[in-house]
């Protein structure tokens, strides 16, 4: 049964941007979720994660897509988003959300995948010039 699922995946231009949403049973409003993406030949790579801390959100983001990507989280409508603008060619990748069991991200585990345990399929995003 698919718990997570990612939609908004598409091609897009570099300087361009795209909003992806992420939904489904896995989805709890106590939870640390993230977003990650893993390009041909590599690693899954952890992107961007948030939390809730108090009345506001904890974030938490890789240097590679800090000041471009928007992490953020409907709680009522049980929805992730990541909101990516000025893409660049490198951004191209299948992009996953993730939940992990605890509300903690963690300063120095936040990115890290194995932290995780409910996965979406992945959305593919293609960025061209």
């Amino acid at each position: 049964q698919v718990q997570l699922a990612e939609s908004g995946g598409a091609s897009a231009q570099a300087g361009g941007s795209l909003r992806l949403s992420c939904t489904g049973s896995g989805y709890d409003s106590t939870l640390c979720m993230g977003w990650f993406r893993q390009a041909p030949g590599n690693q899954r790579e952890g992107i961007a994660a948030i939390t809730r801390l108090g009345a506001s959100f904890l974030t938490f983001y890789s240097d590679s897509v800090k000041g471009r990507f928007t992490i953020s989280r409907d709680n009522a409508k049980k929805s992730l988003y990541l909101q990516m603008d000025s893409l660049k060619l490198d951004d191209t990748a299948v992009y996953y959300c993730a939940a992990r069991p605890t509300s903690v991200c963690g300063r120095e585990t936040w990115n890290s995948t194995t932290a995780y345990r409910t996965w979406g399929q992945g959305t593919q995003v293609t960025v061209s010039s």
